[in-house]
């Protein structure tokens, strides 16, 4: 992969400043986070730039590394962090001592399996400090009911790409939350029909 061929996404551009002014004040005593699905880093470059008092660390799926790696060496931040290899199915890879009081994930539990969900879920759990912060971003319905005609078309598109993407139930989600000892404290509007959850460890 060469610099021309730099991973790139039209929507983490449109929505990384949104979601910046969001999650600011969530992190403003977090010291460090680790990110779930960093994918083409763009969110990850531009929030460490933003947010100097925090180690940012980055993870995804092996076969995104280099991506990620390519453009963490564009930057040079010393606050961001290479990417871990991490499936959220296998152990995570990180140690007792990580000390990681913030989380990020962005527009991952769509793509997920269902399995893969509760599998993230249960690794927040087991690694996320008490009272350390969880930030979540992407579309959920509520109800069982899509929030725009967009995201109903999102949903069918996810489905056939992958059936075992969709675009998954707050009900759901806050009730997989609950069982890790993750307490909603906020949902976020945010533009383009989707959220911000803010969960807590408590």
């Amino acid at each position: 992969m060469n610099i021309n061929q730099l991973p790139f996404s039209q929507a983490c551009e449109n929505n990384k400043a949104p979601i910046l002014d969001a999650i600011r004040p969530l992190f403003l005593n977090s010291t460090h986070l680790l990110e779930i699905g960093t994918g083409t880093a763009q969110h990850a470059v531009h929030f460490a730039q933003h947010l100097p008092h925090l180690i940012w660390q980055t993870s995804d799926q092996q076969a995104y590394l280099e991506g990620i790696e390519m453009r963490l060496a564009q930057v040079q931040l010393m606050n961001l962090r290479k990417p871990l290899a991490l499936d959220v199915t296998q152990t995570w890879p990180l140690s007792k001592q990580a000390n990681i009081d913030a989380m990020f994930t962005a527009n991952t539990l769509h793509i997920m399996s269902k399995e893969m969900v509760e599998a993230f879920f249960n690794g927040v759990g087991e690694h996320l400090q008490p009272q350390g912060q969880l930030c979540i971003y992407g579309p959920f319905n509520y109800e069982g009911n899509y929030t725009s005609e967009s995201n109903a078309r999102f949903d069918i598109w996810l489905a056939e790409q992958n059936p075992q993407s969709a675009i998954r139930d707050i009900e759901w989600i806050v009730q997989l939350a609950k069982g890790q000892g993750l307490k909603l404290m906020a949902d976020h509007t945010m533009p383009a029909n989707n959220r911000l959850l803010h969960f807590i460890k408590v």
